[in-house]
């Protein structure tokens, strides 16, 4: 897997990928073979920051060693042919989250879907879904796992205020909002889940890396 390497700062470097799916890859291998004196490993879409401890280790040293995971994993972000299997992927914790499927666009998903309204709450609690990365606010994860029918883009008129606890979807992801905020994703329900507190460790209920489940609320 090709990728490009670049320095931030004095104790971090920036890993440029093709896509989601080799940063993820990426992350997972450096996960099961951490390199000496790597601190944290930061994901987005397409980008993957990995930071260091200085004292510990230099820059060429945890860039060579980002190159070598990523040589031995293919163009996809599978292992390349002949290379052994890394572990399995840090973060087996499952959250589950009870929804009730009362968002404002949950009509409009299934209307745009051609799916009936039930069809779309059983297509979006059925996967297990993986927190890719997190960005936006704290607590917010990008979750990946949904249902490529429900894979909308987002609103052409963003909303100025969504509903703290809203589960929604846009452009291939599945998300809460841990706070009230402006947003543009399509709003299926509501959680009553706290997905950031700062007096928890860590504070964010939604961990890169971790998985998640919905599970409808019944009615009453």
């Amino acid at each position: 897997m090709s990728v490009g390497i670049r320095r931030v700062g004095s104790h971090a470097l920036l890993v440029e990928a093709d896509g989601l799916e080799q940063v993820l890859a990426l992350r997972g291998a450096l996960e099961a073979d951490r390199p000496r004196g790597v601190r944290e490993l930061v994901a987005a879409a397409r980008t993957l920051l990995v930071t260091y401890d200085p004292a510990v280790t230099v820059h060429p040293a945890v860039a060579a060693a980002v190159a070598e995971h990523a040589a031995a994993l293919g163009p996809a972000g599978q292992p390349a042919p002949g290379t052994p299997a890394s572990a399995e992927p840090v973060g087996e914790r499952i959250v589950t989250l009870a929804v009730r499927y009362d968002g404002e666009d949950l009509s409009h998903v299934a209307e745009s879907t051609g799916l009936g309204v039930g069809e779309v709450i059983a297509r979006h609690t059925a996967p297990l879904y993986t927190v890719a990365f997190a960005g936006f606010a704290p607590g917010f994860g990008y979750l990946t796992g949904t249902d490529p029918l429900l894979r909308l883009p987002r609103r052409s008129e963003p909303r100025t205020a969504v509903p703290a606890g809203s589960v929604a979807v846009a452009g291939g992801f599945t998300g809460v909002y841990p706070r009230s905020s402006p947003g543009g994703w399509q709003l299926l329900g509501t959680t009553d889940a706290v997905l950031w507190n700062e007096r928890r460790d860590p504070p964010a209920l939604l961990v890169p890396g971790s998985h998640v489940r919905f599970a409808p609320e019944e009615p009453g």
